[in-house]
């Protein structure tokens, strides 16, 4: 079955790429958009997800992978949301800023600015792969 491809953003001063590969895996918590949390729902074991630093820094800093399908979220007493836990795959040499990501013709449809207010957005493997290439980075 092939994975699907996405992108999680977090505010680097809450929880960044670095702080997941100090934990070797997170559970992302805390959505409360009912569109980004159908994309959690969507989201199977082994997807690989760019994991984005939003506000600050504002760039594409490394790959993460779904180890644990949606289930609900304990943050949420008495509501519909659901979380999904994720582990590090490895850091972009490069990080790819939105600015490059903007600059990018081949990325002009890509979700992060189509949707840019979404914290959890769908990415096609094109994308996926084209992002993976600025970032001068490879995963087997």
């Amino acid at each position: 079955m092939p994975r699907s491809h996405w992108l999680m953003k977090s505010e680097p001063f809450k929880y960044s790429f670095a702080q997941l590969l100090r934990d070797g895996s997170t559970t992302w918590d805390g959505v409360r958009n009912f569109e980004a949390r159908n994309n959690l729902r969507a989201m199977k074991a082994g997807d690989l997800v760019l994991f984005y630093h939003s506000n600050e820094g504002k760039a594409v800093a490394g790959v993460a992978k779904i180890t644990r399908e949606a289930y609900p979220d304990p943050t949420a007493e008495g509501e519909d949301w659901s979380v999904v836990e994720l582990a590090p795959v490895v850091p972009l040499k490069l990080q790819v800023s939105l600015e490059d990501i903007r600059s990018e013709p081949d990325l002009a449809e890509i979700q992060l600015l189509k949707r840019s207010r979404l914290s959890v957005v769908p990415v096609s493997k094109e994308h996926f792969d084209r992002i993976l290439k600025m970032g001068k980075t490879k995963i087997s």
